[in-house]
């Protein structure tokens, strides 16, 4: 290859890996420090947020809507046993992603029921059989992260999700077994060539779908395929701008791929579509939730884990985000704004506006302690015809409605996201439309 041809290979291959490295990172991260008021946990055990967000959780695009309960999964050890509590209703969803951030599970309100239930998860080519009345998950990679959510109306809620949480129990069927782990990358790595370096040993580790093995082997004139000591330790100046021009690939993808925004939001609800193999209980296995076209699957795929990463399939949740107004210009806080939700978002659990910084989608500190505003925010002023209309805003407000209905930015640059939990079919087939957000 000529140094460009590296250079360009090397960007692509970033694109492809992303997902694999980023989601990595962050069972690391969630085993060894815990994320914000998530305290670390072992493989194989459950951590639970016994708060709603703030910005304390540095995980991108974060919700502010439920309380998280999270395990990283190494079924290494053989099969492990999920039991959930009944939850009288109350929603909730166990997401399982896989290494390559697949979907490829759900247990929750939508997909089995609020009734107690038990599941045997098991390592890939498992051939054993589970007990009566319990569900086989098969994983498609041996580590895989549950991120589970409690719907939570407040803190006055926070006990009942407690003891919800207390009842969720993970049972190794061999309580004796030390997880393998994660590989580490090589400490004589070039810093600059670290994220090959975790590609390198992680794809070999966690091998991708079959259909994207081809692929993968494209890249092995990058070494990715080699196996024992790190071929990254030198410097390499074209590997590193390889490396960054595949940053600044994503960062435009994650503006510019949505397809025609529609009054300033990106409508995507196919962006988390790019599981194409894996379909155990609570994911839908139908043309219409699939990504066909193998490019934009890949870019779909680095977008999602970028700025959403472990985000729910549309038929689970649908996501809004908006970077501009009316006028498409940037979101900025030196300005004010308004929406006017009219009719408010149709789900079957429920929705809200969540503000998140720029670059980042970080969580932003206000003095209100408010991070996204929803159906269930206590004290929102509706206007007489039902309808609702949010203030957005870095200075408070003066005006008492527009106080109460105030969802506090940043000062610079922010995106804010609508999530609608559970939608209904006129979110799904796009006739429910969300109206601009207007420059004051």
């Amino acid at each position: 290859m000529t140094n460009q041809e590296l250079v360009d290979q090397t960007a692509r291959a970033y694109l492809y890996g992303f997902p694999l490295v980023a989601d990595l990172d962050q069972v690391h991260r969630y085993v060894t420090a815990g994320v914000g008021s998530t305290p670390a946990a072992p493989f194989n055990t459950l951590a639970h947020t016994r708060t709603l967000a703030g910005p304390a959780e540095t995980f991108v695009s974060i919700n502010n809507d439920t309380v998280y309960t999270q395990a990283q999964l190494d079924l290494s050890v053989g099969p492990v046993t999920l039991h959930v509590p009944d939850t009288a209703g109350r929603y909730y969803v166990m997401q399982f992603v896989d290494a390559w951030t697949d979907n490829f599970a759900y247990v929750g309100k939508r997909a089995t029921g609020t009734d107690a239930g038990d599941f045997l998860l098991v390592p890939p080519g498992w051939t054993g059989s589970a007990p009566d009345g319990v569900t086989v998950i098969e994983f498609p990679t041996r580590i895989a992260s549950i991120v589970g959510r409690w719907a939570c109306s407040g803190v006055d809620d926070l006990p009942a999700v407690h003891a919800l949480q207390d009842a969720t129990t993970l049972t190794p069927q061999d309580p004796a077994a030390k997880p393998a782990g994660l590989p580490t990358p090589d400490p004589k790595t070039d810093p600059d060539l670290l994220f090959l370096e975790k590609l390198r040993i992680w794809s070999q580790a966690f091998p991708p779908a079959p259909r994207d093995h081809a692929l993968q082997d494209s890249y092995k004139g990058l070494g990715i395929d080699q196996p024992g000591p790190s071929p990254y330790t030198q410097p390499d100046a074209a590997l590193s701008a390889g490396i960054e021009a595949g940053k600044k690939k994503l960062e435009y993808l994650l503006t510019h791929t949505a397809g025609a925004p529609v009054n300033g939001w990106q409508v995507n609800l196919h962006i988390f579509d790019y599981n194409l193999d894996y379909f155990q209980v609570g994911t839908i296995d139908s043309p219409q939730y699939k990504i066909t076209d193998p490019e934009q699957r890949i870019a779909d795929r680095a977008i999602a884990a970028r700025a959403g990463l472990w985000g729910n399939n549309a038929y689970e949740a649908a996501y809004f985000p908006v970077y501009v107004d009316d006028q498409g210009q940037r979101l900025d806080g030196a300005n004010t704004y308004t929406l006017r939700l009219d009719p408010t978002p149709p789900v079957g659990a429920f929705w809200s506006l969540t503000m998140y910084s720029v670059p980042d989608f970080y969580l932003v500190d206000n003095p209100i302690d408010r991070y996204s505003l929803g159906d269930r925010t206590p004290g929102i002023v509706y206007a007489d015809d039902g309808s609702l209309t949010i203030t957005i805003s870095h200075t408070a407000p003066t005006d008492p409605t527009a106080r109460a209905n105030w969802l506090p930015s940043p000062a610079g640059e922010f995106r804010p996201l609508m999530r609608m939990n559970q939608p209904e079919a006129a979110v799904l087939d796009l006739s429910y439309v969300l109206p601009p957000i207007i420059k004051s």
